[in-house]
Formats: C-alpha cells, sequence, structure tokens
C-alpha cells in the first residue's frame, strides 16, 4: 500500500530544494534502510519512529525497516496553469495522481532571489495555486455533469447517484470555493475517487531564513492562520538548513540542529504531517529477524492490516495475537505480556489500534 505527498509550489520558493534535500536523505538512509530515489522525481522516505527503535532493542531484531511515505516533485505552476500554460497539462495531471499536496510558500525575503510576482507574499501565492486547482477542476467536473445529466433524465440509477454527489462540489467551484468545501457528508471515499485536486488534503509547508527556523516570522503566522481556518496543516521548514543536514552525518546534524534551537528537522517534520495529514497509523511486527513498522489507514481491521503484509495473510486471516506498544515495553517483549496477561487475541473485526505489536494467524 503505497502513499504519496505531491510538492508544488510557484518557481523559486524553494520546493527543489526541499525535494533534494529528502531524496538525500533518502539516500543516506539507504545505509540502513531499503529506500532510495525510485525514479529523478519521486524520493521515498522513512517515516521517523522512536518506538520502532525501541522494539529493535527489547525484540532483539537482527533488522530494522521503518514505513515510508513517497514524495513526487510535481512541475512547477505559473499563472494559466488551468488552461496548459508553462508546464501546465504536465503539472495537473502529476497532481491528481497524488494522494496528498504538500504546498512549498516562500516567507523569506532575498533580494537576490527573484520572486515570479515581484514581491513575498505567501497568501497570494496560495491563492494562485488554487485558483488554478479549481479552474481546472471545475472544467473537467463541468464535463462529467453534462455527460452524466443526460443519462440521468433518461433514469439511469447510478448517475443520478452520481449527479447527486457532484452538484453540490461543481456549485462550490462556481462559487470560487475548493470542492473539499461542498463533500457530502459520509461521501469522502466516493468524492475522493473523481481525482479532484481542491479535495485532496493540504500540507503548507512555510520556507523560512536560517535565523528564523526555529520560531517562523509574519508571513509564516499569515499561513497558519489560513491552514486553521480551512482544516490543513501547516510547518516551518528552512530548506537551505534542509540542505545543509541532509549531507551530515546522525551526531553532526543533531549538534547542528541543536544550535540553532531545533529538536529536529523540518523534513522529519513534514514527513510526520503528511503522515498525519493522510489519516495513516502504524503498527508493527517483531521477530529475531526483524522489528517493522506497517502503515495503514486509521481504522483498518485485523484482516486488511494483515493485508499490507500479504495478500495470502488477509485471504486466510484467522485471528491476530495483538500486544500494545507500551505494554510490550512495560513487560520487555512478547513473553513478558503475554505473561502478564497483555496479549489479546483479536478477531476479524479488530481495529488495528496505532502501536499495535501484531503476530498473525492464518491459513491458506
Amino acid at each position: 500500500m503505497g502513499f504519496n505527498c505531491g510538492i508544488v509550489g510557484l518557481p523559486n520558493v524553494g520546493k527543489s530544494t526541499l525535494f533534494n534535500a529528502l531524496t538525500q536523505t533518502a539516500a543516506a538512509q539507504a545505509a540502513n534502510y531499503p529506500f532510495c530515489t525510485i525514479e529523478p522525481n519521486v524520493g521515498r522516505v522513512a517515516v521517523p519512529d522512536p518506538r520502532l527503535d525501541m522494539l529493535t532493542k527489547i525484540g532483539k531484531s537482527q533488522k530494522t525497516v521503518p514505513t515510508s511515505l513517497e514524495f513526487v516533485d510535481i512541475a512547477g505552476l505559473v499563472r494559466g496553469a488551468s488552461k496548459g500554460e508553462g508546464l501546465g497539462n504536465q503539472f495537473l495531471a502529476n497532481i491528481r495522481e497524488v494522494d496528498a499536496i504538500v504546498h512549498v510558500l516562500r516567507c523569506f525575503e532575498d533580494g537576490d532571489i527573484t520572486h515570479v510576482e515581484g514581491s513575498v507574499d505567501p497568501i497570494r501565492d496560495a491563492e494562485t495555486v488554487e485558483t488554478e486547482l479549481m479552474l481546472a477542476d471545475l472544467e473537467g467536473l463541468e464535463k462529467r455533469a453534462y455527460n452524466l445529466s443526460k443519462r440521468a433524465k433518461g433514469g439511469d440509477k447510478e448517475s443520478i447517484a452520481q449527479m447527486a454527489l457532484i452538484e453540490p462540489m461543481l456549485a462550490a467551484l462556481q462559487a470560487g470555493k475548493p470542492a473539499s468545501t461542498a463533500v457530502p457528508k459520509g461521501e469522502e471515499v466516493a468524492a475522493s475517487k473523481l481525482q479532484l485536486m481542491t479535495t485532496k488534503p493540504v500540507l503548507y509547508v512555510c520556507n523560512v531564513g536560517e535565523s528564523e527556523a526555529a520560531t517562523g516570522n509574519a508571513h509564516s503566522a499569515r499561513v497558519f492562520a489560513r491552514a486553521e481556518a480551512e482544516g490543513a496543516r501547516a510547518v516551518i521548514v528552512s530548506a537551505a538548513i534542509e540542505a545543509e543536514i541532509s549531507q551530515m552525518a546522525g551526531e553532526d546534524r543533531t549538534a547542528f540542529l541543536a544550535d540553532l534551537g531545533l529538536e529536529d528537522s523540518g523534513l522529519d517534520r513534514i514527513i510526520r504531517a503528511g503522515y498525519g495529514l493522510l489519516g495513516l497509523i502504524t503498527y508493527f511486527t517483531c521477530g529475531p529477524k526483524e522489528a517493522r513498522a506497517w502503515t495503514i489507514i486509521k481504522g483498518t481491521k485485523a484482516p486488511g492490516a494483515a493485508g499490507v503484509i500479504h495478500g495470502d495473510f488477509e485471504r486466510g486471516f484467522i485471528a491476530a495475537e495483538t500486544i500494545s506498544y507500551e505494554d510490550y515495553v512495560a513487560y520487555r517483549g512478547e513473553q513478558g505480556a503475554k505473561e502478564a496477561g497483555r496479549m489479546k487475541v483479536e478477531g476479524k473485526e479488530y481495529v488495528v489500534k496505532d502501536g499495535d505489536v501484531m503476530l498473525f494467524r492464518f491459513n491458506v
């Protein structure tokens, strides 16, 4: 099960610098983890999770395998992208395929780096991108609605149902609002299948100067206010710092960040925020060969979680032996948790919780 975030932004906002730092981080991780750059514009990066290191230690596992996210560097956008300006068609095609949007906004002043609009204003930039996405969604949805309405008038039940889904989102787009503001309640999954760009979750990345990486600035404060109003998320990052630390060894990296008043890197925050943005949780498997993290959507039941490992696990699912992460640590592993009565045997209706340490019983 793969999940990916598309990195978007106007020219000269730091988008490529951030992506390059991500892929360099991925290359550095390859020494320990089986993750790397998949294509020139796709990087798969481990999701930081200190729980996995603890499980490795307790389980005396030979290998540690974290879960991961993919980041896609999407072609830059300019005004008129919805009409094919610049690399507009490529931009729009790529963004339809991602699960979430990481929108990099320039929040730093630098006279040596020209802004495409002539001045620094992250809210205006966000609106430029959002407008192009709304225009493209509107054009596509109007075509879809035109074809569906003909069949709906003829009494086709599926077309009638689709029109009920589409009409409120179409009205929102015509009023200059993202389709996400009008998704009918309970129809989120159906709406996602329409591949509308303005229904995708958004993470705003405020790219600030090095001296503002720990505190942010007035520009980033405005972005955070916008994100809160939209129900989106935002993080503060200095692309310049990320480019530096992506080249550093672990200890040097930690010391460098500490000197700047930072507990972790901006990329780590982006990765975690992207994970949360997609509604993902982690469960673990742990044994002498490896301790491993697995990604699932929150609300997934035990057979579905087993299927992430292998389809046979889901098809032949019998039960899942489950220990919470806290109990696994407190009782120093599987045997201790079992002896303390903290291991539970769960069936097909069990909803997996974040941090569960699981062993699946199956028969195929």
